[in-house]
């Protein structure tokens, strides 16, 4: 006899992580990477999917879309390096646009979004909240915090927090 197995609902995760050049500074991509290992860690135990978008140079770029969380985004992790511009409105277009057509495709799909950056960006028009749970985890570190990220979290109607409050002091 077959017995059905009752599934709950399948959840994706958007991580976009900023790697900038301003990235570098202080330790801050260094220490975001040890947050997403765990983020990694934790998409795998529940069996989540993942997109990954990152932001540097001239346009984002896809590292992964829709995948089962596995080790292999470790190795991607431990490679991750820091440089060029910013594309984050590019980033956050595509996001928006994957994660409408992943809605349409999978009605019944929990999205939910994580943005790792350190707001250090040129000024940007006001922007529309994505339609999922989000966090703004910012990264920003050093004497002069510029507070962006807070504003970006506020407007894409996010949560926020800020990586000191996630890592042992």
């Amino acid at each position: 006899m077959f017995h059905l197995r009752c599934r709950a609902p399948h959840e994706v995760w958007l991580v976009i992580v900023d790697a900038s050049a301003s990235t570098r500074r202080h330790h801050a991509l260094s220490d975001a990477k040890g947050v997403l290992a765990q983020v990694f860690d934790d998409a795998y135990r529940q069996r989540a999917r993942l997109a990954l978008l990152t932001v540097s140079g001239a346009t984002p770029t896809w590292q992964v879309q829709g995948l089962k969380a596995s080790a292999s985004l470790h190795g991607w992790l431990e490679t991750l390096g820091a440089g060029g511009g910013t594309p984050m409105l590019a980033a956050l277009a595509q996001a928006g646009q994957w994660l409408a057509q992943r809605q349409k495709r999978y009605p019944a799909e929990q999205q939910r979004l994580l943005l790792v950056t350190d707001g250090r960006l040129p000024a940007w028009p006001p922007l529309l909240a994505l339609n999922c749970p989000s966090v703004v985890l910012d990264i920003e570190r050093g004497p002069i915090r510029l507070g962006r990220s807070q504003v970006l979290a506020a407007q894409l109607q996010a949560e926020y927090r800020h990586i000191d409050q996630l890592l042992p002091g």
